[in-house]
């Protein structure tokens, strides 16, 4: 069964309070510290500890920045931004001493962000100048994030929707309406669902919708899940309510047992390409494979090819039908599937042992011998395939009765 992590944003997102989840949900702390402790970035500490938010029990993940005085490090953490180029941030994720995974996982993090604050300024993403994205502690959060998906061995994530404020937020660039331009242009770009609330100030982040879109593969929820573990990531706003991300993963039962119809039309095909890719879908497990002749744009004759499937050979068939086709595109939908019981069983016959499957329903019982084994024998004894084939059925017949 498949299995995903659920970002529920039901309070907003933010980029400390995936790191706090997903060490809350079991993320590797000493692996985590020897990651950032490699980045050979000076000046900040960290802090990982329980607290609550209105009752509500989670982790807290704080990044401080230790030149700041004591009195002053608040202000200073909350206002003071470096300036840095997209490669300035590359080559801070270079030095870290992490897997090509994660590597990878956080610059296309901060390459979303990039993307998003060009089109917001009309520049390129390499001449982007970040300000809070680009401060030590949002490139901490970023990198922690992509550290820990990582560690946890994260594939599958669905990102349903994130709660957004209202009002205006105090940046770089002055006073901007909420949801500000880089998130604006990161959710239009991935679409991925904002829902306004009642709360004043930004409750989604740039930092944070980076992150959702770039570990987003579904948008909805299964149709019955199963909860293996939760974690619980606390933010740092308070709206007047408990403010956290909470990260689930689960497990898809609807997944379970679930039939799938794949289908795709194909104009410019030969039939030895389509009868290959029948060989290998049923080879690989489809249940049922067939075409039906249809007509395409501009008239065009053509075969929709239709495949029965379970859940767990999805990928593959999809796969096989990509590879081994001219098409580009495919359907795919859930179906209902009711079938008989059956089995195989073996009947002796005067020429030799032949393959039947028996198949039942109530009192419904039918028997269909297997074509290769009648084939076989049918080929040994000289006789027809339709004389086998109905001694083997009487054969089965008889030896039930029995």
């Amino acid at each position: 069964m498949a299995e995903y992590l659920y970002f529920e944003g039901a309070c907003g997102i933010s980029g400390d309070m995936i790191v706090a989840s997903l060490l809350d949900l079991g993320g590797n702390k000493n692996k985590l510290d020897k990651v950032l402790k490699s980045l050979q970035l000076d000046g900040f500490a960290y802090h990982i500890e329980q607290k609550s938010s209105y009752s509500i029990c989670g982790c807290d993940f704080d990044v401080h920045l230790r030149q700041a005085p004591h009195h002053q490090e608040e202000h200073y953490h909350e206002h003071h931004h470096e300036h840095r180029h997209l490669s300035d941030v590359y080559e801070i994720i270079d030095r870290g001493e992490m897997t090509d995974n994660a590597r990878q996982l956080a610059k296309k993090i901060f390459l979303i962000v990039a993307e998003a604050e060009s089109r917001a300024h009309g520049c390129a993403p390499d001449e982007v100048h970040f300000h809070e994205v680009g401060a030590v502690d949002s490139i901490v959060d970023i990198i922690s994030v992509a550290v820990l998906i990582d560690d946890l061995q994260i594939k599958n994530v669905i990102v349903s929707g994130l709660c957004e404020g209202q009002g205006f937020v105090t940046c770089q660039h002055g006073v901007l309406p909420v949801p500000v331009p880089a998130v604006v242009n990161i959710a239009e770009k991935y679409g991925i669902i904002l829902r306004p609330t009642d709360n004043n100030g930004e409750m989604v982040t740039p930092t944070g919708i980076a992150v959702a879109a770039a570990l987003k593969t579904a948008e909805k929820l299964p149709a019955s899940y199963k909860i293996l573990k939760t974690g619980i990531g606390l933010g740092k706003r308070d709206f007047g309510h408990a403010n956290f991300l909470r990260t689930m993963l689960i497990e898809d039962t609807a997944a379970e047992n679930q039939t799938y119809v794949i289908e795709t039309n194909i104009d410019d095909a030969t039939a030895e390409e389509l009868g290959l890719v029948m060989e290998k879908l049923l080879a690989a497990g489809a249940a049922d494979v067939h075409f039906e002749p249809c007509f395409m744009k501009k008239n065009r004759p053509a075969y929709m090819l239709r495949v029965v499937a379970d859940t767990g050979c999805l990928s593959r068939l999809e796969e096989i039908i990509f590879c081994n086709t001219t098409t580009i595109g495919l359907r795919k939908y859930a179906v209902e599937r009711r079938r008989m019981e059956r089995k195989i069983i073996k009947v002796e016959l005067p020429y030799g042992t032949a393959e039947v499957k028996k198949c039942w329903l109530n009192n419904i019982v039918r028997y269909y011998p297997e074509y290769e084994s009648i084939k076989a024998l049918a080929a040994k004894t000289g006789d027809s395939y339709r004389s086998v084939y109905a001694k083997a059925v009487r054969a089965a017949e008889e030896q039930d009765a029995c």
